[in-house]
């Protein structure tokens, strides 16, 4: 099966469940439509590969299926991206990290949905409901955009406040936490974020 969202989110999972493991493959076209497939019948489709072992933010493995449909937020990523003035892609890369496009998704710490809000954080901007996707992401990318600036556009500490907390940068003097957590999330948004922008469009 072959899906064809919008935009662009370059993954391809290796994944370990209980059952099996999954792969997807993923290109975009000229006219920017990105393609997915478990299938690939063409040598245009690439991946990319995280360790099997990985989970999600939320404490998931990752879904494949639920990466083959991720196309399916491109519209909202687009205008949240757009309305928080961040890139699209690293909104991308936070939530395949983050829920891995699970917009049910739910750490054991209470972080909700695709970008993982805190109860907190989603009332500070003005969440509804954090389930509901285009909330999620619009919440998600204002902050993203708060922490960016706060930091100083170093994208690393805003992505090390995203996960560890703004106090918890602070405290360690504007650097990265020593968290076992924090220090692994940085560097898996930044390696996906970066795949995600030097995939070349193909014929």
């Amino acid at each position: 099966m072959v899906f064809k969202p919008a935009f662009l989110i370059a993954i391809l999972l290796t994944v370990s469940t209980a059952r099996a493991h999954s792969q997807i493959y993923t290109y975009l076209d000229t006219d920017g439509v990105r393609h997915y497939t478990d299938v690939p019948d063409n040598n245009r489709y690439r991946l990319l590969v995280l360790s099997s072992q990985d989970r999600t933010a939320s404490g998931d493995h990752y879904d494949a299926m639920l990466l083959a449909k991720a196309g399916q937020y491109d519209s909202i990523i687009e205008k949240a991206a757009i309305a928080a003035s961040v890139e699209p892609n690293l909104l991308r890369a936070v939530i395949v990290v983050e829920s891995g496009f699970n917009s049910r998704a739910v750490s054991k710490r209470g972080a909700v949905g695709l970008m993982q809000l805190m109860p907190a954080t989603a009332s500070r901007f003005g969440v509804s409901n954090p389930y509901d996707p285009r909330e999620n992401v619009h919440a998600g990318a204002r902050y993203l955009k708060f922490l960016i600036n706060r930091f100083g556009q170093d994208v690393r500490l805003a992505l090390a406040a995203y996960n560890a907390g703004e106090e918890a940068v602070e405290r360690n003097g504007g650097q990265i936490p020593p968290f076992t957590e924090t220090m692994a999330y940085v560097p898996r948004v930044l390696k996906i974020y970066k795949m995600l922008r030097e995939q070349p469009r193909t014929t």
